[in-house]
């Protein structure tokens, strides 16, 4: 698990969320109404739900892109309640929450590195993204 939650306001725009996510270097945020977890937004929400489909990120909002309602697991769930909810749901992500508040992130990476930890998908999880290299045959940053 991820400890701790970002998240934005469901009228929050998809250009705010996507900026607070690249400053953050995550991949989702929670869509809250104060404490209550109103949804989930992922980077991939934002390009295939939105973008993709003509939406201005300036005014289309978080809540009308983000995954709403979520599945979610508490912090002392085992490993393999998560893995189930994520299967059954086809999600790789899931919001902790304890007594209604959310507690943090389990992430499919965050799975891998506590079932298996020499496994190649933890050991992906684990590496630095601030220091990502280009494999052979693409160039960063080209979108090639």
């Amino acid at each position: 698990m991820t400890p701790g939650v970002v998240a934005v306001r469901p009228d929050a725009s998809l250009v705010e969320a996507a900026q607070l996510m690249r400053a953050q270097d995550i991949g989702d945020v929670v869509v809250a109404e104060g404490q209550h977890v109103v949804g989930v937004l992922t980077d991939r929400d934002i390009t295939v739900r939105a973008v993709a489909e003509g939406a201005d990120p300036l005014t289309a909002s978080a809540q009308s892109v983000c995954t709403p309602d979520p599945v979610v697991v508490a912090p002392n769930d085992p490993v393999s309640a998560a893995v189930a909810l994520m299967r059954a749901h086809a999600v790789r992500r899931l919001p902790v929450v304890e007594d209604g508040l959310p507690v943090g992130m389990v992430s499919l990476g965050d799975l891998a590195e506590a079932e298996d930890p020499g496994s190649v998908l933890a050991d992906i999880s684990r590496a630095d993204p601030g220091h990502r290299q280009a494999s052979p045959g693409h160039r960063q940053g080209t979108g090639s």
